[in-house]
C-alpha cells in the first residue's frame, strides 16, 4: 500500500486545508503535516503579513536613516569622498561602504593581527572607489575580504577626480 500523498491539516489558526504532500519523501510527509499543524493557514499567513506593512516600513525608514547618519558621520570624520552615480544608489551606497568599512576595522584590526600602518593602506584604497554601484555590489562581503575585494576593482569603479577634493 502507497503512503497517502494528501493529509488534511488543522492549522493553529482553526481552517482545516488539504495539503498535497507527493512532492516529500514518503517518510517526511507525516513529520511535515504535524509541523503545518502548529502553523496558520497559508491565507491566515498572509493576511497577518501584509497586514501591519505601514508600522514596518516605518520602522525600515528609520532604520535606514539611523544609518544614513552614522555613515555620513564616519565619512565627515575620516573624510572620505563622496560617492559617484545614479541619486538613487548614493545613500545606500554610503550605508554599504560604511558598514564593509566597519567590518572590516573590526575583522583586520581590532580582532586581527593589522596594525594602523597597514590599515591606513587599506584606507587610501578604498578612497578610490567612488562608484556607489561597487559598494552596494560588495554589501554582503565579509570585512575580512576588502583588501582583495579593492584589489580586484577595475578603472571604471575608481573616480577620475581627485578623492579628496
Amino acid at each position: 500500500m502507497a503512503v497517502r500523498t494528501t493529509w488534511n491539516v488543522a492549522h493553529a489558526c482553526g481552517h482545516d486545508v488539504d495539503h498535497d504532500l507527493s512532492h516529500r519523501a514518503a517518510d517526511k510527509r507525516a513529520g511535515f503535516a504535524r509541523w503545518l499543524e502548529g502553523r496558520d493557514c497559508t491565507d491566515c499567513w498572509k493576511a497577518a503579513r501584509d497586514e501591519d506593512t505601514e508600522s514596518k516600513e516605518q520602522w525600515l525608514a528609520a532604520k535606514r536613516a539611523e544609518e544614513q547618519q552614522a555613515a555620513a558621520e564616519w565619512a565627515a570624520k575620516f573624510d572620505v569622498p563622496r560617492l559617484e552615480g545614479p541619486e538613487r544608489a548614493l545613500d545606500w551606497g554610503e550605508r554599504s561602504r560604511h558598514r564593509l568599512m566597519t567590518a572590516a576595522h573590526t575583522a583586520l584590526v581590532a580582532e586581527g593581527t593589522w596594525g594602523e600602518a597597514d590599515w591606513a593602506e587599506l584606507e587610501e584604497k578604498a578612497r578610490t572607489i567612488t562608484r556607489a554601484g561597487w559598494w552596494i555590489d560588495q554589501r554582503d562581503a565579509d570585512g575580512a575580504d576588502l583588501l582583495e575585494l579593492l584589489d580586484a576593482a577595475t578603472e571604471a569603479d575608481r573616480g577620475t577626480e581627485n578623492p579628496f577634493r
